[in-house]
């Protein structure tokens, strides 16, 4: 990937920092090597950094179902972070839900969570 989104280790999640021109290539990828990450390193959960993107679209919307059915699928728990309130409110607006997300209102909200079990 070439910068546009980034994927570290922090305690036992990955974090995954979406940036606004991701690029469908890159979500290619950045499906594989979360899904390969998420299976080697056995983490607990996956947190979704959005907090760089000012709008969204139906795009953005599948990216964020997809990476976090992926997820799901290798039993790791996955929260969005950074959402802004003119985000949720276009995501509500298209219809997208995200059933298998939670949100929580920062990287140590998420972090806590996810140490709770």
């Amino acid at each position: 990937m070439s910068g546009v989104t980034s994927i570290n280790l922090v305690e036992n999640a990955l974090l995954v920092s979406i940036q606004d021109d991701v690029t469908d290539t890159e979500i290619v990828e950045l499906q594989d090597t979360l899904s390969n990450r998420i299976a080697k390193e056995n983490v607990k959960g996956v947190i979704l950094d959005i907090s760089s993107l000012e709008i969204v679209d139906t795009f953005v919307g599948r990216v964020i179902a997809q990476l976090a059915g992926i997820s799901r699928l290798l039993a790791a728990d996955t929260y969005v972070v950074g959402m802004r309130p003119a985000v949720a409110v276009t995501l509500v607006e298209l219809g997208m839900y995200l059933p298998e997300t939670r949100t929580a209102l920062s990287l140590t909200h998420a972090l806590s969570q996810l140490r709770r079990g």
